[in-house]
């Protein structure tokens, strides 16, 4: 609502696809989970681009180039993911505060290079379940 976006039932869909999902969503996998929801393919696009330029999913892409979608941190809380690099699929997973406190150690560090960093990614590439067996 902050973007002054009207809040639509497909858009309130797509919104609990995500909240529902456990991991970045690719849209076929957000179609097949909303088919209860009847999901045009045209209207879950547009929602999920429109709902990223509002801040309230972010896109997520893998090592396989296909774009993914989860509800952004604000609303979800700080994450990162585990990526199957056999099958694509990615899941997320928390880190502990001590970890995060390294990385914000490091963005210290960085700015006193004059860097500025804008967001840290940790992603840990491997295999899932389904793939190591």
């Amino acid at each position: 609502r902050a973007a002054q976006m009207r809040y639509s039932r497909s858009r309130h869909a797509v919104v609990e696809v995500l909240a529902a999902a456990a991991r970045p969503l690719t849209l076929p996998e957000v179609l097949s989970a909303g088919q209860q929801q009847d999901l045009a393919q045209s209207s879950a696009y547009r929602n999920l681009n429109e709902l990223a330029e509002a801040g309230v999913v972010r896109r997520v892409t893998a090592g396989d180039d296909h774009t993914r979608f989860e509800l952004h941190e604000s609303l979800t809380g700080h994450h990162h993911h585990l990526e199957c690099t056999a099958c694509g699929r990615l899941d997320d997973f928390e880190v502990s505060d001590e970890f995060e406190a390294g990385i914000e150690a490091l963005v210290v560090s960085a700015a006193q290079r004059g860097f500025v960093v804008d967001a840290h990614r940790f992603d840990l590439l491997g295999r899932c379940v389904a793939c190591a067996q």
